[in-house]
């Protein structure tokens, strides 16, 4: 059994312009200081990291490793969730997707899809720099405005819209598989892979493709009222990234799964920083532990209600406290001994 690493902090949600968080080197240090070991880097935030020299250079990676090891930290993995998110996108959204990427391909979809898979690309390539086996990431998104069956959707459009989906991703995965590095697909409404089935319609399409992978983020499935433990049980050999994330579901007799429009602090389903929400971390964290899940548990922070550097100074000792040291020996060996086949078969009354 294998002991998880943790905590890891997601920056994606708290890097901003003013200090601490307009640097790496200044947010690493706030974030050593609250007890984080490791630190998942948004590629996408030109503040905290550079794809391009990432990329280009290791020597860039090794000085980044070595300052972050001088606060006592690692990279946990690199985050490509707004590129992959443009790798597909439904036209529908061309216009609200196009803020994530640069002005130059603004209002054309062609050039952002191009601009988006060569950033992915050079993600794997940085991931190795660092010496990292995973990214994580968003699929994009070609079928999600059919997600509810009304009007009846045709036959075969969802088909379509999955052999696409590979399509474009099964030259970007056969990058990362060159560089030895694991794409953890974020399971998330508003991507195609949005629950179980959906990853596994997305993995078949692929022809299993070893290198698509899960980053765990129970919250997502709290809000489905999906059997967040059980996907564990199901999926675990390919659960290679964890979001320690939480959530709470309370419908009533005007809101349920949909939540009627309504602004986060009001919607039936929202997230909650660690604790306060409805999650069973300590199950979570038990089937991963019994998993011999080793990579990272990483707060990623989002709250209606609570500030963000409250719930990041509550979320390092929570995931430090819910980490399972696993052990070495069962707890009853004491009363066990080595094998004896002739007493074995004498107890059975078989000699």
């Amino acid at each position: 059994m294998k002991t998880m690493k943790g905590p890891g902090l997601f920056l994606a949600q708290f890097a901003g312009d003013a200090a601490p968080f307009n640097s790496l080197e200044a947010i690493a240090t706030w974030a050593a200081d609250l007890g984080y070991k490791g630190l998942q880097l948004p590629t996408f935030d030109g503040r905290l990291f550079d794809l391009n020299q990432a990329a280009a250079s290791k020597g860039y990676c090794d000085d980044m490793k070595g300052m972050l090891a001088d606060k006592g930290l690692e990279v946990t993995e690199l985050s490509t969730h707004l590129q992959g998110q443009l790798v597909a996108v439904h036209p529908a959204f061309n216009e609200s997707f196009d803020a994530f990427a640069p002005e130059a391909v603004h209002g054309n979809p062609e050039a952002r899809t191009e601009w988006a898979v060569d950033q992915m690309k050079k993600a794997a390539v940085a991931s190795r720099h660092f010496g990292l086996d995973a990214s994580v990431s968003f699929p994009g998104a070609l079928a999600w405005p059919y997600v509810y069956p009304w009007p009846q959707r045709p036959a075969g459009l969802i088909d379509t819209a999955f052999e696409e989906l590979a399509k474009r991703w099964k030259p970007i995965l056969d990058v990362y598989d060159e560089h030895g590095v694991d794409v953890c697909y974020e399971i998330h409404p508003g991507e195609d892979v949005f629950d179980g089935a959906t990853f596994e319609m997305f993995l078949d399409a692929l022809d299993g493709h070893a290198r698509c992978c899960i980053n765990y983020d129970p919250s997502h499935f709290v809000l489905q009222q999906l059997d967040y433990l059980a996907f564990i049980d199901i999926y675990h050999e390919r659960i290679k990234a964890f979001h320690v994330k939480d959530a709470e579901f309370n419908p009533d007799g005007r809101q349920g799964v949909y939540s009627g429009y309504q602004p986060w602090v009001s919607r039936a389903g929202r997230f909650r920083s660690l604790g306060d929400g409805q999650v069973d971390f300590a199950g979570i964290f038990s089937k991963l532990a019994a998993y011999d899940y080793d990579s990272w548990a990483v707060l990623e922070w989002e709250c209606a209600l609570k500030h963000p550097e409250n719930g990041a100074a509550e979320g390092a000792p929570f995931i430090a406290d819910h980490i399972i040291r696993v052990t070495e020996h069962a707890f009853d060996d004491f009363a066990g001994g080595s094998a004896d086949t002739a007493k074995n078969r004498s107890m059975l009354g078989l000699d």
